[in-house]
């Protein structure tokens, strides 16, 4: 884990990109001129980020953040990077709750400006716990952070996901509903099923990933609980903290209509996989930090809805995650950053995990 090769996540050129946002922005602020392009180190591998400065007098916003659709060219990680979708939800998100996102400033859709439709926002200021090294290793401020500043952080993001799941109307959520028939879990499910194909089209596939969903429709929740809009990519990572309170709350690309608890499992398996890596790797991470029991019981607290079906929404999105990762692995075999094992579950880097779950003794 300390040495593996961090994955390719851009082929364009920041200051081709900064020149080019330049000509851009002068239609809308004559005059504007971008300044300290950069692209950060913890850039994704699916839409990409682009922060800058604007220096214009009519600027309401100087420092800013663009979110790039990916390159067709560079083996996207996802099939579609629908840019007005996420401002859209970012924007109704800001009017309906007082959930902390970033401003949402311009929406692109039109390719030829920067060679992928875009969207620029405020950018937040803060900081971040890291994925590489992962926060779960030490030397990073959340791992230096004392027990009593992480159950604070631990609260408040759940209380992030409490208010964004009762306080945004629900009826102004259903535009996500991908198409198909059956309820929200249902079409979600059935969308995963199609990306888990579309990411082995042509390439081995995944035992693992195929026995994942098999299990999920042996052990189908019989109450799949009320739709809500879900944050999609529920984890500590896509939040920036100012000290250890939730600032701005980023990546609503996966943002879904669907049970709370699509975000719950998320978030508590996201740290799971950071937390048995770093045991994996003779690290004890932080073992009472973003527990399931502590967060189910917290959202409970705080909503009134106790989480049901968890061990089917934790091992979904390990699952989700594992179709993820496989893309990524595919990826790096195309850039020949990596050798194909005989075995593809061999790319799934918490298998043993999702093996623990779909023979059902992780959480014993």
């Amino acid at each position: 884990m300390a040495t593996a090769p961090r994955p390719r996540t851009t082929t364009r050129d920041p200051q081709e990109l900064g020149r080019r946002l330049t000509g851009w922005l002068d239609a809308r602020l004559p005059g504007a001129r971008v300044t300290g392009v950069e692209v950060p180190a913890s850039n994704g591998m699916s839409s990409e980020t682009l922060l800058f400065g604007l220096d214009h007098p009519d600027a309401s916003v100087r420092a800013c953040a663009l979110r790039l659709a990916a390159d067709p060219a560079a083996y996207t990680v996802f099939p579609v990077y629908d840019m007005a979708r996420q401002h859209r939800v970012m924007r109704l998100v800001a009017e309906h709750t007082d959930v902390p996102v970033p401003r949402v400033l311009w929406l692109e859709e039109d390719p030829t400006a920067l060679g992928a439709p875009f969207f620029v926002m405020e950018r937040a200021e803060g900081r971040v716990p890291p994925d590489v090294m992962p926060y779960t290793y030490e030397g990073n401020w959340l791992h230096s952070a004392s027990d009593a500043e992480r159950a604070h952080l631990q609260d408040a993001t759940v209380a992030v996901l409490a208010r964004l799941h009762d306080g945004f109307p629900a009826e102004e959520a259903a535009f996500l509903l991908p198409e198909g028939e059956g309820s929200p879990l249902r079409r979600h499910v059935e969308s995963q099923r199609a990306y888990y194909d579309w990411v082995v089209d042509g390439l081995p596939r995944s035992p693992l990933i195929e026995s994942a969903f098999d299990w999920l429709d042996k052990h189908w929740p019989a109450d799949e609980g009320p739709a809500v809009l879900c944050w999609g990519d529920a984890r500590i990572g896509n939040i920036v903290y100012d000290g250890f309170e939730p600032a701005a709350v980023l990546d609503w690309e996966m943002a879904a209509f669907g049970p709370r608890e699509l975000d719950l499992g998320w978030t508590v398996y996201l740290h799971r996989f950071f937390q048995d890596l770093t045991v994996s790797f003779g690290q004890p991470g932080l073992p009472d930090f973003l527990r399931r029991d502590h967060i189910e019981a917290r959202y409970a607290e705080l909503t009134g809805h106790t989480p049901g079906a968890m061990e089917f929404h934790t091992l979904y999105a390990a699952l989700r995650h594992a179709v993820v990762m496989l893309r990524i692995a595919y990826r790096q075999l195309h850039f020949g950053e990596v050798r194909a094992p005989e075995d593809p579950d061999a790319l799934i880097l918490h298998r043993g995990s999702l093996e623990a779950m779909v023979r059902g003794t992780y959480w014993s």
